[in-house]
């Protein structure tokens, strides 16, 4: 299972990340939309974890990027804000499978990620 993981908080990522291995999926962390961007170009991803307070430029424009380039990718909205918390980020986005707090516990943002994952296999 590929997973990409868009944070601009390395540490925070690199934590997400650790916690996806464990569950024996590979990952890949960039920090930036346009890297983001890069990597849904090049290679297959199954599912995406995205914060939307990303700096330096829109998640929203990855996360429309990977449903056209990479229909089938999910994609595990992960944000700091109350902006989206009435549900809506669903209606803008179809490949939206999941909107969590950043303050989730990685262990589980893992597991939700993995069950999202296995939906799609």
């Amino acid at each position: 299972m590929q997973v990409l993981i868009v944070q601009s908080c390395q540490e925070l990522g690199q934590l997400w990340q650790r916690h996806l291995a464990r569950l024996g999926m590979a990952t890949k962390l960039v920090c930036c939309p346009d890297d983001a961007i890069a990597c849904l170009s090049a290679e297959p991803v199954e599912t995406i974890v995205l914060d939307l307070e990303l700096k330096g430029g829109s998640a929203m424009n990855v996360a429309d990027y990977a449903s056209f380039r990479q229909p089938d990718a999910r994609v595990v909205f992960v944000t700091g804000k109350t902006f989206f918390s009435d549900g809506s980020i669903f209606a803008h986005f179809a490949n939206a499978r999941a909107f969590l707090p950043v303050t989730t516990p990685p262990e589980d943002l893992a597991t939700m990620v993995e069950h999202y994952c296995a939906e799609g296999c």
